[in-house]
């Protein structure tokens, strides 16, 4: 499958004549996404951005379940996507829904946030996400307050870096001794460009802080982990999969 790399102008899409499909809410509860406002790797001029897949796949799970979903970034406003497969047919219906694309240009930003309104958080992957997120101490509050509350912690692919630096009332990182899974080492170019500007290896970080990291040899056959309330996905095709056992938990 092909994948093409965009950055989308927002006010061009929501401008569209297609119409959305229109779904009623029944507030089942509130998931709220973690998105990066990062558009390059590091100081690079590399484009980066959100993956579009792990939003859409996990966002279409989440609103035919009634739930309703809110976005934050670290700035709060626009973000890139990116990572976009005209061929997949869920991608290709959301970049046409004019209330999605709304929310992706105007996320909240953290001081936007009530943990307390949300039943679980998902952090979104692309590389964009080693950048920002995990450094950001206002949304490292936010997900672990919504998990003290009995909330659901979740991540998929590059999306597990949000949650390292998180612990929990005790001081110590919410993921000890648990089962974790991201975007593994043994599928990243360290060799590349890209890689260098990493701040850190999510799997190395993980199991140097008493994560159990583990992850599938073959990668994209829909792997991920469930250890209580903390579920995390290798890659875009555990997105769907990580939102469906999310829902399974609140419901």
């Amino acid at each position: 499958m092909r994948f093409l790399f965009l950055c989308f102008c927002f006010f061009v899409l929501t401008s569209c004549n297609q119409q959305s499909e229109k779904v009623d809410i029944i507030k089942e509860g509130k998931v709220l996404f973690v998105v990066s406002n990062q558009h390059t790797y590091g100081n690079t001029n590399i484009n980066a951005a959100n993956h579009f897949g792990e939003i859409v796949f996990a966002y279409d799970v989440f609103i035919k379940n009634k739930f309703e979903v809110d976005f934050v970034s670290p700035n709060g406003g626009a973000i890139p996507i990116g990572y976009l497969s005209t061929s997949d047919s869920i991608q290709k219906k959301y970049i046409y829904d004019a209330q999605l694309m709304d929310k992706l240009k105007t996320t909240k930003a953290p001081n936007q946030i009530q943990p307390k309104n949300y039943k679980a958080i998902y952090y979104v992957g692309g590389g964009a996400a080693m950048f920002g997120v995990p450094e950001n101490i206002a949304i490292q509050k936010i997900a672990s307050d919504i998990y003290k509350n009995n909330g659901i912690l979740s991540a998929v692919c590059h999306g597990t870096a949000g949650i390292v630096n998180i612990k929990n009332a005790n001081g110590k990182f919410i993921y000890q001794g648990k089962n974790v899974n991201g975007f593994p080492d043994k599928f990243e170019n360290k060799k590349a460009k890209y890689y260098e500007t990493f701040p850190f290896s999510i799997e190395e970080i993980i199991k140097e802080r008493g994560g159990k990291f583990s992850y599938s040899e073959n990668g994209w056959d829909n792997y991920f982990k469930v250890d209580g309330r903390i579920i995390t996905g290798q890659d875009p095709t555990a997105a769907a999969a990580v939102a469906k056992e999310i829902v399974k938990q609140i419901q």
